[in-house]
């Protein structure tokens, strides 16, 4: 594989740091990773980040072969595989936060509660089926909760966003967890009225204009 700028490490290691300082995640749960031209790059296994230094972020290639000192996080095959499968994906993101690891232990979908679900990509966030971490099954069952999806939730584990940077899906990662509050709050008093499909549809064909246009 070719070099990796030091750059780069750094940025995945503040992002991933920022991560846990936003109370996304905790201590060296979850795991990020950003895409490579020959490969991607990931945060270490079982390490704090709080502890790490840019040095530590594992390249690895897409067979799944990692270079360095450092052995790559143990959910490494589904960033590779979300990579393979999207070439519109330049960074992965899978967290702990409290609110989607509640719903995901309970394996709910977030419906169409709210408008914003629409920014994960569809009118829904799917929860993906269980299999244990670090396996294909797991990595085979989150890439079915993605088609046309930017997130699903993980069946008894937390939340995984998918986007075209860093800051991306950071940024995507606190919008589903608010999202994931809001409905538990919501459930908590009862079922809340859902948006029908005709009112989703508009607000996909809404977001696809937002914002400010790219210069």
């Amino acid at each position: 594989m070719s070099g990796v700028p030091a750059e780069l490490r750094a940025a995945l290691l503040d992002t991933a740091r920022a991560m846990n300082a936003s109370g996304l995640n905790q201590g060296s749960a979850g795991n990020l990773s950003v895409r490579l031209a020959d490969g991607f790059l990931i945060t270490p296994s079982g390490m704090d980040y709080a502890d790490c230094t840019p040095d530590d972020m594992v390249p690895v290639a897409m067979d799944g072969t990692p270079r360095g000192a450092r052995r790559p996080s143990s959910e490494w095959r589904f960033h590779r595989d979300v990579y393979r499968a999207r070439p519109e994906v330049r960074a992965v993101l899978h967290a702990h936060p409290p609110w989607c690891t509640t719903l995901a232990c309970l394996r709910r979908d977030i419906p169409p509660f709210h408008y914003m679900v629409a920014v994960a990509g569809g009118d829904s966030i799917r929860c993906a089926d269980y299999a244990r971490f670090g396996t294909q099954a797991l990595s085979d069952h989150v890439l079915t909760a993605l088609r046309g999806r930017r997130a699903c939730l993980m069946a008894n584990h937390g939340l995984l966003c998918v986007g075209g940077g860093l800051d991306e899906v950071l940024h995507l990662a606190r919008e589903v967890e608010q999202l994931a509050r809001w409905y538990g709050q919501a459930l908590a008093i009862g079922e809340p009225a859902l948006l029908d499909e005709g009112q989703m549809a508009e607000v996909l064909a809404a977001f696809a204009d937002y914002g400010q246009p790219t210069r």
